[in-house]
């Protein structure tokens, strides 16, 4: 009589964990969710990891079906939690991750995080800052670090600015004003900082909603807003623009 193979459970849950977090990773990259996460320089290690976590699965796969099943004691380690418990949360873990889809940052963020003051929020210090792209062709990170080295707003009056960013009313400014905006990934979406730029509009905001995609034309231009000297773009042309593929800047 032949004798039914038993199935040895852990080594089932692993293989299952190592799976799931490889599909859940190359989900990401294939549906070009990655780069709401991550930054572009670190897309091979998550496409990589994606690889080797399901090459990892089905070898430990393939171990299911030898005569001798695998060892519980092999690889032994100290963990805080209990070997069962640690599976269950790195599988709920990785089957949450292949159901969500992530969205990128949005102005409730921003707003969350201070954007209306955007010089201050800029995390980097340059000590020199060489101004050789054109005012033109500058994006608003690239305005934005400007201002951090050279904070005069006069000295950028009546340069030409053509910048793309989603739209955020702050509530303290009047209803002709508002901010367009982006984030800056330096690593991955925790450390995602916003900037913006305000605009001044010839009608009210509310044709633009917030979180919509605009791309601005116009002029620089200083006034008082919110009682403080401030850079805002004197608008020429505001269209309304799909969401960037890479929502970030960086």
């Amino acid at each position: 009589m032949k004798r039914i193979r038993t199935l040895y459970w852990p080594a089932v849950w692993d293989t299952l964990a190592l799976l799931l977090w490889g599909l859940m990773l190359l989900r990401y990259w294939w549906s070009g969710r990655l780069a709401v996460l991550l930054h572009p320089d670190y897309h091979w290690l998550a496409i990589g990891a994606g690889w080797v976590l399901v090459g990892m699965g089905l070898w430990r796969g393939v171990t299911l079906f030898r005569p001798t099943p695998p060892s519980a004691s092999a690889g032994a380690h100290i963990a805080l939690l209990p070997r069962q418990w640690s599976l269950m949360v790195l599988l709920a873990i990785a089957v949450f991750g292949l159901i969500y889809v992530p969205r990128p940052f949005a102005s409730d963020a921003a707003l969350a995080r201070g954007i209306a003051d955007p010089v201050a929020l800029t995390r980097s210090q340059p000590q020199q800052f060489a101004r050789q792209t054109p005012p033109a062709e500058r994006s608003l990170i690239d305005w934005i670090r400007t201002l951090n080295v050279y904070p005069e707003p006069d000295a950028y009056t009546d340069q030409p600015v053509n910048v793309t960013g989603f739209v955020i009313h702050p509530p303290q400014w009047d209803d002709n004003y508002l901010m367009v905006a982006r984030f800056v990934l330096t690593c991955c979406a925790a450390d995602a900082y916003p900037v913006g730029l305000p605009v001044e509009l010839t009608g009210d905001r509310a044709e633009f909603p917030p979180d919509s995609w605009i791309s601005v034309q116009g002029e620089m231009q200083t006034e008082t807003l919110d009682g403080q000297r401030r850079l805002v773009i004197a608008p020429q042309e505001v269209l309304t623009v799909p969401e960037p593929k890479n929502p970030y800047e960086f």
